[in-house]
């Protein structure tokens, strides 16, 4: 095979790149250990992270600004900055975490998603849109010269900030009493509160700390990029690959995957283009997917991480399930009078197609959050990328159109098909795992499916995506379009139900509920969870497949991580333990999105607001609350045995 490295990859340029990693590897550190402290103790997968280190680099120019962005107050106003952004984190934990503890560990994501939402409008409200570039660091300003090539000072000082913090927290958590605490608690928190430590505080600094890191690494970042509104994004998927490549909680685990992650990126880069077997192949392509093709070799080779230690079960006080029962009388009679009015819903809106348009957009959403309950509730498969899937679909029915030149019917059949086949081989390797773990290993493989499609420019069109994805002739009036929807969705969702109380279904729940015991009466239980996330793929694929015939076109947006974090939120909105409850919650959380981001330009804020506020209220979700309100209801009704 043919081998040629290009001519500019000489030894010193890529000792100088692997410099570069090195620096880094310390802010990726930084966030990595914030993060990693967080769960340890707290057990919060804390998708707002990522927005602390966005407000530690946006305070640290408004800091550096007010006192003199060339002197001396340069660096105290970094530290300030970082102990601003922990004071932040101790009043979000007081007034907002502490009230979901007690709730199951996906709807305390949803509260920190919806915090990130109001986070980035705070921020969009008090820096506005553009980008803000910090001024260089007094004192370290200029280069060096290593090997004949000039490096950056200030990147040498990031290269021996990541140790030097690593030590520092290593005599705080193995010197202090404190840190015993720490300890004490990320092994078995509930004992320690049967000693008589006050967990509350302990929770509360413990973030508090956490948050104090993110924000120092967004602040020693001011100097070498810009503070947007895209960082909080950017920064949270890498944070989580460093914290589960590491290890849960294993602080000198996230150090080590940051280094790893961040070495492997460098060298990447530094290697550029090479011709394999005559063709060309860019290695600098795989820096925007490299850190999640290293988090699915180690999770499927060691599933707690280089550093971690297998999870125990955790503890949760939050009601158990019950079993899923038939549909009543009375819930028949409501799901027939909802068929009927959405059949008469585009007669009812004849003179708003907009709300046609509208309606389409709620039923895909309402298949695509079915399918991914499917999974995560009576399954008890958390999924953080289940938009690989609806994109596979929209893809596969976008190519199948322009590509092969078949007809929309044939495309609507391939893209299930399409999912189906990358579920099966991402689903071999995803079921061998659980918890936060089997999470991020979806995430993982959804990530990859997005680097491909986001590159591959011959086939799916890059960036740009795919334009021209119409439906067929018999179907270019919307209303048309709407009822071939409503019949594909409401057929979708009827299947899945059925699925659920067939016999499959109760092996789902059982393998759910208790493995072992699933096992010894001969369940295959990992089979079983295959064969469930390929079916949960098929009607995901088809969703995608509609969505894509809805809009004409198709971006790399339909497999971002944002769409599969839309689809938990419309799950856990709607309530987890409910079958109805992913259907109310796509709608509610569909029509909130179009319905605030008309009305206000800080919708997202307004969003996040509603969903904490449902959050709290409802935690159980829409769907679980109204059911538990008639249940209570019908037993207050029900003549007492001694009257």
């Amino acid at each position: 095979m043919q081998y040629n490295l290009p001519h500019r990859m000489d030894l010193s340029g890529f000792i100088v790149q692997l410099l570069n990693g090195l620096a880094g590897a310390s802010s990726l550190f930084l966030v990595g250990a914030g993060l990693s402290l967080i769960f340890g103790v707290t057990r919060i997968v804390n998708f707002a992270h990522g927005s602390f280190y966005m407000l530690g680099i946006y305070i640290a120019y408004t800091l550096v600004e007010k006192l003199g962005g060339g002197g001396l107050w340069f660096w105290p106003s970094l530290l300030l900055a970082a102990i601003a952004v922990g004071c932040v984190g101790a009043l979000v934990e007081m007034l907002l975490l502490r009230r979901v503890y007690r709730a199951p560990e996906l709807f305390q994501l949803l509260a920190t998603f919806a915090l990130m939402l109001v986070i980035k409008d705070a921020a969009l409200w008090l820096w506005g849109p553009e980008d803000l570039l910090g001024p260089r660091a007094p004192g370290l300003a200029g280069a060096v010269t290593i090997l004949g090539r000039r490096f950056p000072s200030y990147d040498l000082f990031l290269i021996g900030v990541g140790p030097l913090v690593l030590a520092l927290l290593w005599l705080l958590l193995t010197r202090t009493r404190w840190g015993t605490l720490v300890r004490a608690a990320t092994q078995d928190r509930e004992m320690l509160g049967a000693l008589g430590v006050n967990q509350a505080w302990l929770f509360t600094a413990v973030f508090a700390l956490g948050t104090m890191l993110a924000g120092l690494g967004g602040a020693l970042q001011l100097p070498r990029e810009p503070a947007n509104l895209g960082l909080d994004l950017q920064t949270i998927g890498d944070a989580f690959v460093v914290v589960v490549v590491g290890g849960m909680g294993s602080i000198p685990g996230a150090y080590v995957a940051a280094l790893l992650i961040a070495e492997i990126k460098a060298i990447c880069i530094g290697i550029g283009t090479v011709e394999l077997a005559g063709f060309n192949f860019s290695f600098s392509k795989l820096t925007l997917v490299i850190e999640f093709l290293v988090m699915a070799i180690v999770l499927v080779v060691r599933p707690w991480g280089l550093l971690g230690r297998p999870q125990a079960a955790s503890r949760n006080s939050a009601p158990p399930e019950a079993p899923l029962r038939r549909a009543d009388l009375t819930l028949k009679i409501s799901g027939v009078a909802l068929l009927v009015a959405l059949l008469a819903w585009p007669f009812a809106t004849a003179g708003s197609p907009y709300l046609t348009v509208l309606a389409i957009d709620l039923l895909t959403a309402a298949l695509f959050a079915a399918s991914l309950h499917f999974m995560m509730g009576p399954a008890g498969m958390h999924s953080f990328g289940h938009a690989a899937y609806f994109g596979l679909g929209a893809y596969g029915a976008a190519l199948g159109v322009r590509s092969l030149g078949l007809p929309m019917e044939a495309a609507l059949v391939l893209a299930p098909v399409a999912a189906a086949a990358g579920a099966l081989v991402f689903g071999w390797f995803c079921v061998r795992l659980s918890g936060v773990y089997l999470a991020m290993l979806t995430l993982a493989f959804a990530q990859i499916v997005w680097s491909v499609v986001f590159q591959w420019d011959e086939v799916t069109g890059g960036s740009n995506g795919l334009a021209g994805v119409w439906p067929a002739p018999w179907l270019a009036d919307k209303r048309a379009y709407y009822y071939l929807t409503l019949a594909l969705v409401v057929g979708g969702v009827l299947l899945i139900r059925r699925a659920l109380f067939a016999p499959f279904g109760y092996a789902m729940r059982a393998g759910r509920d208790s493995p072992l015991r699933a096992d010894a009466i001969g369940i295959d239980v990992r089979r079983v969870q295959w064969f469930a996330f390929v079916i949960a793929a098929v009607f995901a694929g088809l969703a995608g497949a509609l969505y894509a015939f809805s809009k004409g076109s198709i971006s790399p947006d339909t497999v971002a991580v944002g769409r599969s974090v839309d689809g938990l939120v419309m799950v856990l909105l709607g309530g987890l333990q409910t079958l109805a409850g992913p259907l109310v919650g796509a709608v509610t959380f569909t029509w909130l999105q179009d319905a605030v981001a008309r009305n206000t330009d800080y919708w997202r804020a307004l969003l996040g607001a509603i969903i904490l506020l449902l959050v709290l209220v409802f935690p159980q979700g829409i769907a679980g609350f109204v059911g538990q309100w008639f249940s209570g209801r019908r037993e207050l009704s029900l003549p007492r045995i001694d009257q």
